[in-house]
């Protein structure tokens, strides 16, 4: 016979520590961002939690509905255990009947009973357990989806460490609570009908039996507001811990290279020992219900054994309703103390939900107009009318930029940090729009192009070339997944990269590292060089490309650059002004606007910012000017 005390099934998931990259925070800081996530995060029980998710389980509603009704006969099969008993006791007992036929029928129903029991609670593990995990597979594919979507904006402003406890932590809390959440729909109707039972075999031994209830009910009411407080508490400290250990692994060189290493170990014991206590906190606060459960099942059952064994002496009571009374009680404190449980889980439950909706719910500030063109074919003509653009309110970063560049022309673009050369690319790509003005390719407004159509006419090779764990072959072949190995090979040996491959173990089936760290810097930036040659766009964007190379590998990039640039649209943002003399054209930025342009003879007899800047990469700092080597814009790495 299967009898369960409780329909929760816990599963309890460990909270990951974190680490800090930078400087140890007072722990009033630290109070104060856990206050700030609260206020976002933490709000009280929101039915709106529920019913969004709800759309989630929508699908999965026959399987819902099986499991259901599985619990429901489970419950049923609970509740008639104790009837057989009943009747088994007092058919046994009486002298008059027929003991022995009475005996076999009895032992026959409850032989059914049990393997009905059995049945049910085998389909409701499984069809539960079913329903749960189709549901948060939807649901992390769902967040995972939309991140890919959602405002770079929100994504510069959230830490990783938050965004993947979100995603990882938060959904398998969501995934323990749906696992229960049936079972807690039995446990109510397993209460109930343990209530009813009662007061139908003796109202007045039932009506006492219950009189203690009230008192479990006074404790909830003064429990409640504490316990959400410290579930709420936890999950945030939690969310900080794993927002630290994210950053900390990401600047593990700057920490090495710093020898701060003692510095993040306090910051890593200060989190811990928050979320250590948050989480004793609500651990205490969930399992203070249950000894007090227990003491009152303890004074139930007495109620039972004095006042019903007094009766049952003085022939007012059967001796099979006293022992059905004494199981029912035992069984009726069980889904209340499940309940107990249950309910902690459904805070904790609400909190991630209300945490994971925060990441549904960011705006995708980049959409396509409904009738969005998609562009067959592109000439590769860019312009800038009228452009300002600020990151943050009352911050501009492009203030009234026009240019126009020509299909097939080459055109650099200088100035100092800050100037706005890198958002110039950004707002082409279309990763941000336009406070005011225009961003046109062949004459279109971006906004008014699809994003499929821009990502398929341009692309961009950045100063940091980001790598894909997984082959060479891959990895060049990302965002080309059309072309097949011979154009593969004909795109490297184009810039130049066929030779070092084939000189690594597999050759184009080598396995790169994450961010391809077993790969030199050049060689790394050499293959994103193959991959925007394999994607053969029209407009090509190289940011920085050879800012943080060495003179030799920076020699094979320009003669890769030579072979990708044919025939192409060329925005080239650099700070290393030797390598973009040959450009048809340099735009120079500064402070956000567009101060010269023209060729490198031409900007240099203007002795403008540019000559000054041209002389600053093959010049000493003490034959320039003193207002140049101090000025705010010496500076001229990217942006």
């Amino acid at each position: 016979m299967v009898i369960r005390p409780a329909f929760t099934r816990m599963r309890q998931t460990p909270d990951l520590p974190g680490t800090d990259a930078g400087t140890r925070p007072p722990r009033a800081v630290i109070g104060a961002q856990i206050s700030h996530d609260e206020e976002l995060f933490g709000r009280v029980f929101d039915a709106r939690v529920m019913r969004r998710f709800a759309g989630f389980v929508w699908p999965y509603r026959r399987t819902a509905i099986l499991a259901l009704l599985a619990v429901l006969v489970f419950v049923v099969t609970q509740l008639s255990i104790p009837l057989v008993i009943l009747y088994a006791i007092d058919q046994g007992l009486n002298p008059a009947g027929d003991t022995a036929a009475a005996l076999s029928g009895i032992v026959g129903v409850f032989i059914f009973v049990v393997l009905v029991n059995y049945v049910a609670n085998f389909l409701q593990e499984m069809l539960v357990g079913r329903v749960a995990e189709n549901v948060i597979v939807d649901l992390r594919r769902a967040m995972f989806s939309h991140l890919q979507r959602i405002s770079l904006s929100f994504m510069d402003k959230t830490e990783v460490g938050r965004v993947m406890s979100r995603l990882q932590s938060d959904t398998g809390t969501l995934q323990e609570f749906l696992e229960t959440s049936v079972f807690a729909i039995g446990d109510l109707v397993l209460l109930l009908g343990i209530v009813v039972t009662l007061l139908v075999l003796h109202v007045d031994l039932g009506l006492l039996t219950l009189s203690i209830v009230p008192i479990l009910l006074v404790v909830r009411i003064f429990w409640l507001p504490y316990a959400r407080a410290a579930f709420r508490r936890a999950r945030e400290t939690n969310s900080m811990a794993n927002g630290a250990l994210a950053e900390s692994i990401r600047g593990v060189r700057t920490i090495q290279g710093q020898v701060r290493e003692q510095v993040n170990y306090e910051l890593y014991a200060d989190l811990c020992d928050l979320n250590r206590r948050a989480h004793l906190k609500a651990a205490k606060l969930a399992q203070v219900n249950i000894p007090i459960v227990d003491t009152l099942t303890g004074a139930a059952m007495a109620i039972i054994v004095i006042v019903g064994g007094q009766m049952v002496l003085n022939d007012n009571l059967e001796l099979g309703v006293m022992v059905a009374f004494l199981f029912y009680v035992q069984r009726f404190f069980d889904p209340i103390r499940s309940l107990t449980i249950q309910y902690s889980m459904m805070q904790r439950a609400t909190v991630s939900g209300q945490r994971i909706l925060e990441v549904l719910d960011v705006p995708q500030a980049i959409k396509d107009k409904p009738d969005a063109l998609d562009l067959a074919a592109c000439t590769g003509g860019v312009g800038f009318s009228n452009v300002n653009f600020a990151y943050a309110p009352n911050t501009p970063v492009l203030n009234d930029v026009s240019f126009c560049i020509s299909a097939g022309e080459k055109v650099a673009i200088i100035g100092p940090t800050g100037s706005g050369k890198s958002t110039i690319a950004a707002l082409l790509r279309r990763f941000y729009d336009t406070d005011s003005g225009q961003v046109l390719i062949d004459g279109h407004d971006v906004r008014d192009l699809t994003q499929n159509c821009i990502g398929r006419h341009l692309a961009m090779v950045l100063q940091d070339p980001f790598l894909y764990s997984g082959s060479i072959f891959q990895n060049i072949q990302y965002a080309s997944q059309d072309k097949g190995p011979r154009e593969i090979e004909a795109a490297a040996r184009a810039v130049g990269a066929h030779d070092f491959i084939m000189r690594l173990p597999g050759g184009y089936q080598f396995t790169l590292d994450q961010r391809g760290g077993n790969l030199s810097l050049g060689q790394r930036q050499l293959l994103s060089f193959a991959r925007a040659l394999v994607a053969d766009t029209r407009i090509l964007i190289l940011d920085e490309a050879t800012a943080n190379v060495d003179s030799y590998s920076e020699m094979k990039i320009q003669k890769a650059l030579k072979v990708l640039l044919e025939g192409r649209t060329a925005i080239v943002i650099a700070h290393r002004l030797a390598t973009i003399r040959e450009c048809n054209r340099i735009l120079v930025l500064q402070h956000g606007r567009l101060v010269e342009q023209g060729n490198h003879g031409h900007l240099m007899a203007l002795n403008g910012l540019y000559a000054s800047l041209y002389r600053l990469n093959f010049t000493s700092f003490d034959d320039l000017p003193e207002h140049i080597v101090t000025g705010p814009s010496v500076s001229i790495s990217q942006d």
